[in-house]
């Protein structure tokens, strides 16, 4: 199966799956995962382990940014077939078990049906497990505050709105921003280029979606990998000042 891995930095790559990204991170054969996309993304995802000379067994853990479905889509299935621990923010630990759900409604999308790129981009979210029922069994707050003993040692950055307890991921070492939907570089629901937030409709708490991007601003960094759209290369500061002032 063909997959788009792109390595945007030493041990560091970007996966593009149908319509969302995830990371690896990798040491060795070892690796992190950083999201693992809808649950329809399987194949590619297993096969961009594959591209990067890891295997799902060499998983030493799966970070989940936030728990929507096109993120969370085989995080149960790595768990449960590999043991893969499965580890998010603490407040985000319920919605990945889904006591409850902050996701999108149908009914939503529907009535925002008439904006450029929205039935096609539902058709497909459908088509991909969108709306499949994935909760993960036995999902973990992260073990300890600061970075993570993790190949890449990435450390959880909280980003509040777009779900509760959005997380996203720095490096500071290699001046990576790993943002999830805290901040994005595109989507096919916005005709917008570059540095935003997503539409409205896919924020829990809009407002403190925009604040979080004032704690993304603080990170050292000039590389953004996003959970939608192109890597963004530049000063991770202005790139979430510029989203903050479209959304605005």
């Amino acid at each position: 199966m063909r997959v788009d891995v792109r390595q945007v930095a030493d041990d560091t790559y970007l996966v593009h799956g149908s319509n969302t990204n995830w990371v690896i991170l990798t040491e060795g054969d070892a690796a992190t995962l950083v999201d693992t996309g809808y649950p329809g993304d399987r194949e590619q995802l297993l096969a961009s382990l594959a591209e990067v000379g890891s295997s799902p067994e060499a998983v030493s853990a799966v970070l989940i940014t936030h728990a929507h479905n096109d993120h969370l889509g085989s995080a149960e299935y790595l768990r449960g077939a590999y043991g893969t621990p499965v580890y998010l923010h603490e407040d985000e630990v319920p919605h990945a078990r889904r006591e409850f759900l902050h996701q999108v409604s149908v009914g939503t999308v529907l009535k925002n049906g008439w904006r450029p790129g929205v039935l096609p981009w539902a058709v497909h979210a459908i088509r991909s497990g969108g709306t499949a029922h994935v909760p993960v069994a036995s999902p973990q707050a992260f073990p300890a505050a600061g970075p993570l003993d993790l190949p890449g040692r990435p450390v959880p950055v909280p980003t509040p709105g777009h779900t509760d307890g959005h997380a996203a991921y720095h490096l500071p070492g290699k001046g990576v921003v790993i943002s999830g939907d805290a901040l994005v570089s595109g989507h096919p629901t916005s005709r917008v280029k570059g540095p935003q937030l997503l539409p409205d409709m896919f924020h829990h708490e809009r407002p403190r979606a925009v604040a979080s991007l004032e704690i993304l601003a603080a990170l050292d960094g000039d590389l953004l990998l996003p959970g939608h759209g192109p890597a963004h290369r530049g000063p991770v500061r202005e790139a979430a000042l510029q989203a903050r002032e479209r959304a605005l």
